[in-house]
């Protein structure tokens, strides 16, 4: 007799799930955004968004499924780009829901030296996910670079990849530091990925602006 072991059920809440699904809406549009959810197995979202709340009842796999979904309709390339751009419409719409909570909107917090409020900024984003939903996040500071360690991450669950894969958070990042910064570019790079075999998806921060 056989047995087979299912992988763990992980989750994220409902206004996370939320929040992609109408980024994703913004970026690719009703349509694009339709036609993901149905390649993605996820059609039980369409005119149906997640309510705004805190309940955990959004799987990873669905999560991952909308990212292989993306590189099916618009290519490896294509997928990447658009992914890139929900990552960034992404926080902006969850900044309006929890930024707030964690201070990143108060104006004690703007008049920061930038360096303060790099750290104090990744500190609380990753605590926005440590608190409401079950991926893991952990912050490694070496100086000059940040590294932001997913431990447990939705975007590539389940998946196997040549090359890392987690886009979307990389821009999620992007459009976070170029707001915590007022304006600046930085740096970062997706250098491993739990898809590639290692054992986290880690996404290197150079923490001096190019520009």
């Amino acid at each position: 007799m056989t047995s087979s072991v299912s992988s763990p059920a992980y989750y994220y809440s409902n206004r996370m799930g939320r929040i992609i699904l109408l980024a994703m809406e913004e970026i690719v549009g009703l349509n694009g955004a339709n036609a993901t959810l149905n390649l993605a197995s996820l059609s039980s979202f369409i005119n149906n968004y997640p309510p705004q709340n805190h309940k955990l009842e959004i799987p990873f796999r669905s999560i991952s499924n909308i990212l292989v979904a993306f590189e099916s309709l618009y290519g490896p390339r294509g997928g990447r780009g658009v992914a890139l751009r929900v990552g960034r419409a992404c926080f902006q719409h969850g900044l309006r829901e929890f930024g707030p909570m964690f201070g990143l909107t108060d104006v004690a917090f703007r008049m920061l030296p930038l360096q303060t409020r790099l750290n104090v900024g990744a500190a609380s984003f990753a605590e926005i996910f440590n608190k409401h939903s079950d991926q893991r996040v952990r912050l490694e500071d070496d100086g000059r670079m940040l590294h932001w360690h997913i431990e447990r991450c939705p975007l590539c669950w389940e998946r196997k990849t040549d090359a890392p894969c987690c886009h979307m958070a990389v821009g999620l990042l992007q459009e976070a530091l170029y707001w915590v910064s007022g304006g600046k570019i930085f740096n970062l790079e997706e250098t491993r990925c739990i898809a590639c075999g290692d054992a986290t998806c880690t996404i290197v921060i150079d923490k001096i602006p190019i520009s």
